[in-house]
């Protein structure tokens, strides 16, 4: 394998990490590249002097994710996104997020929120869970052609968060129309986004303000509540529950869309998990280390750091590209095969350190039941003949649409 230090010999100058419309489906060849001959990347300098730098390899990732020197603010307060102060409910919303806080504000919020999402607090849902995916495949099973992303992978996490928010599931959609709209701070180029992502935090604060009076002097045991008896401030409150609405689902709707989509697209798998079911937890990890629904997430580095012997300055924005991380062979062998026998080894699909994904066995609860009960209902499931479009995003990363044949005619 040529090593970075040798290709920049080489070349002089390692082209800038760039994926096309085309490479964001499969981004692992373009990962593959930078992990062998640049792994700890150098993008570019800001008008400030600050460098971004994209980390490829699963070492230096794990090593950044679990070092208190890098965090989600530059040493000045900064925050890794920053938002403009004309979008004031957007930027309200964003900074408020568990993501986005450092300790001790983040131990302090975190601390109030994760009884909720422990593995005792979470078993207990699968029978809801159960009649939740049960409901959503009803209503598929008999169409000729359905959009796995609308009418199942989408919707399903999202009512189950409305469950633990103990909002009406009947605003599913609405919710789900204006998270979506949030996340184009995130996906869209030059800002055109932010109108309609404000828009949207707006729109959501509002709601679970009014959900939060709904509850003052009740008692109730949803999650609004607690969050409400615990003492979070209004803003706290509403942000709490967007962030809960947005990571809660966009990352559980690709997880079961890109797990279906692995399956299908690798029939021995689908062959042997349909015949053994049992194995289904196993290949929930597997897939969500082959194809992670997160993809990038970024830290900001505190003080001077050296990784992979690269020097980061103080103040460097940092990008962890979690997907290559999980296809690097040094950790995985055969990275790019799909091996639900695949002896475990921690993979980096739900993060990891202190910023571990709080909802992580609620996920692998829904993944589990999701496509234990898909395989068994839609044996004949099987993809159409249309593309598979992704949004151009690297944080959630998913199929926008993913049309298939139920098979059940």
């Amino acid at each position: 394998m040529t090593s970075a230090v040798d290709a920049r010999a080489a070349t002089g100058r390692v082209p800038p990490f760039a994926l096309d419309a085309a490479q964001i489906a499969d981004p692992y060849p373009v990962y593959r590249h930078y992990l062998d001959i640049d792994p700890v990347h150098r993008q570019h300098r800001d008008p400030a002097g600050a460098d971004t730098w994209y980390l490829f390899g699963y070492d230096d990732v794990f090593a950044v994710l679990t070092d208190r020197r890098f965090g989600r603010r530059a040493p000045g307060g900064a925050p890794v996104v920053p938002i403009p102060p004309q979008y004031a409910a957007l930027h309200d919303v964003v900074t408020n997020w568990l993501v986005f806080l450092d300790p001790p504000e983040h131990t302090a919020l975190r601390s109030r929120v994760a009884g909720h999402f422990t593995p005792a607090r979470v078993t207990p849902l699968r029978k809801r869970v159960e009649t939740l995916v049960d409901g959503l495949l009803d209503d598929l099973a008999d169409r000729p052609v359905a959009d796995l992303v609308e009418d199942f992978a989408a919707p399903l996490p999202i009512l189950v968060i409305a469950d633990l928010l103990g909002v009406p599931a009947t605003r599913h959609r609405w919710l789900r129309r204006h998270a979506v709209a949030l996340q184009q701070a995130n996906t869209s180029h030059d800002g055109a986004g932010l109108p309609a992502a404000d828009r949207a935090a707006r729109a959501l604060s509002a709601f679970f303000a009014a959900e939060a009076g709904r509850r003052r002097g009740a008692n109730p045991g949803d999650l609004v509540g607690h969050l409400l008896a615990a003492g979070l401030t209004e803003v706290q409150l509403a942000s709490t529950c967007i962030h809960l609405l947005t990571a809660g689902h966009e990352t559980t709707t690709n997880l079961l869309s890109k797990g279906v989509l692995a399956l299908l697209r690798n029939p021995h798998v689908h062959a042997e998990l349909s015949a053994v079911p049992e194995a289904m937890p196993w290949a929930v990890e597997e897939l969500t280390r082959y194809d992670s629904p997160v993809q990038m997430i970024r830290r900001r580095a505190r003080q001077d750091v050296e990784i992979g012997g690269r020097h980061i300055g103080a103040g460097s924005t940092v990008v962890l590209v979690l997907g290559s991380a999980n296809r690097d062979p040094a950790r995985f062998p055969e990275p790019d095969r799909l091996d639900i026998h695949r002896v475990p080894t921690r993979h980096a699909g739900f993060g990891m350190g202190i910023h571990y994904c709080l909802g992580a066995h609620l996920a692998r609860l829904e993944a589990e039941v999701a496509l234990t009960r898909l395989l068994h209902r839609l044996p004949r499931l099987s993809l159409s003949e249309h593309p598979v479009p992704y949004a151009h995003d690297l944080v959630f990363h998913g199929p926008s649409r993913l049309l298939v044949n139920p098979g059940s005619r």
